[in-house]
């Protein structure tokens, strides 16, 4: 009876994952993002629909069973770089998943070397260059699909750890203030924490599977179930909470376009002209708390005016306009003599920045150059 209800619960998981694949592959907004989250959620879906067809002896036919043999239904290693480009791509419109991303996905071939063992097996029998013992061959792919799954919780693992970095420099490098951007951001975090307890989970399972003496006592005790009902759980989730964070997006970003700020093209000059001044004559920049408050006193326009020059005429945050003049004062100063006492973290707090990862990240992103490398690249100062 309980076998019975667990075999319901993965078998609408699947069922969901592949409706919802559906509608996030052919979703007209964000789409990359949403191609992401909709081949991650295949990838869990197919995995849970092969343990429920092997349950219900769907693949007992020798067509089926071929056909499963030759065609992998369980690829997991795509699935970490999967998340850690769906997070990004959902917080830079600007991320493109390029052939230097593609790297990332090298490592399926561990999830298809049963196929390939197969395929080997079957062209050396039609070729008779192999006898025709299948035995060994079987007993072969049981052996590494067990420790097949040690890579593939590492790879799941890290790339669930690297999001998280990302996000935390997401957050830093925006100061805590995401505006627009919380909700997503809070969803993103909601994601990741998820799958890390879902990894615990596969760990507490793993370690005594991976071990000879207890593999068949942890299939014939536990089966798959500890695994595979939170994995069904997970896809009931993300395809859920993933969709409808989806939809919400595109409705902010349309009531966000609705409101846009429309400023005079002479406004728009005045509050460069005014910035220009704040920045290059008052250098207001050097302030470490500096924030869009202080500026606006500054200069005497509103918030609201600023942001709308900064982000719609300029194409810069808040942030990113204020840290360019610092990096530039940095350069400046540098090269100067009584600067040579300091170190290159006290004069980044000379120009305004007051933290030092923050420093390093915008000075590598803005000079293609580390500090450290700027500084031995320039001539020796007297």
């Amino acid at each position: 009876m309980l076998t019975s209800f667990f075999n319901t619960i993965i078998l609408l998981g699947c069922i969901q994952g592949l409706i919802v694949c559906g509608l996030l592959f052919f979703s007209k907004k964000n789409r990359q993002p949403n191609r992401l989250l909709a081949a991650l959620i295949l990838l869990i879906s197919l995995a849970s629909f092969n343990l429920y067809g092997n349950y219900q002896n769907w693949f007992n036919s020798a067509i089926l069973r071929f056909l499963t043999q030759l065609v992998p239904l369980v690829i997991v290693m795509p699935i970490g770089p999967l998340i850690y480009f769906y997070v990004q791509s959902s917080l830079d419109p600007g991320f493109k998943i390029t052939k230097k991303h593609r790297r990332h996905f090298y490592p399926v071939l561990i999830d298809l070397v049963p196929s390939l063992t197969v395929i080997i097996f079957i062209v050396g029998i039609v070729t008779r260059l192999i006898k025709n013992n299948p035995s060994p061959w079987g007993a072969f792919i049981d052996d590494f699909n067990v420790y097949a799954d040690i890579p593939r919780w590492a790879s799941v693992t890290c790339y669930a750890w690297l999001s998280a970095k990302y996000l935390s420099a997401y957050k830093q490098k925006n100061n805590g203030i995401l505006n627009g951007a919380a909700v997503h951001f809070t969803w993103l975090d909601q994601f990741i924490k998820a799958f890390m307890v879902f990894q615990a989970i596969w760990f507490v399972y793993l370690v005594p599977y991976v071990i000879p003496k207890y593999t068949n006592w942890m299939l014939d005790t536990f089966d798959w179930y500890p695994i595979y009902i939170p994995m069904a759980i997970l896809i009931y989730w993300l395809g859920i909470k993933g969709y409808i964070v989806s939809q919400q997006q595109v409705a902010a970003e349309k009531k966000t376009n609705g409101n846009a700020t429309i400023l005079s093209p002479e406004l728009i000059q005045q509050v460069i002209a005014a910035l220009t001044k704040a920045m290059e004559e008052d250098k207001i920049f050097l302030i470490p708390n500096l924030n869009l408050a202080t500026l606006s006193e500054t200069t005497g326009f509103p918030q609201k005016n600023i942001s709308a020059v900064l982000n719609q005429h300029l194409q810069k945050s808040f942030n990113e306009f204020v840290n360019g003049y610092r990096v530039n004062s940095f350069k400046e100063k540098i090269g100067l003599p009584e600067m040579n006492h300091l170190t290159i973290a006290g004069i980044a707090l000379e120009c305004g920045f007051n933290s030092q990862a923050t420093f390093q990240r915008t000075f590598k992103e803005l000079t293609g150059k580390s500090p450290s490398e700027f500084r031995k690249a320039m001539p020796e100062v007297n």
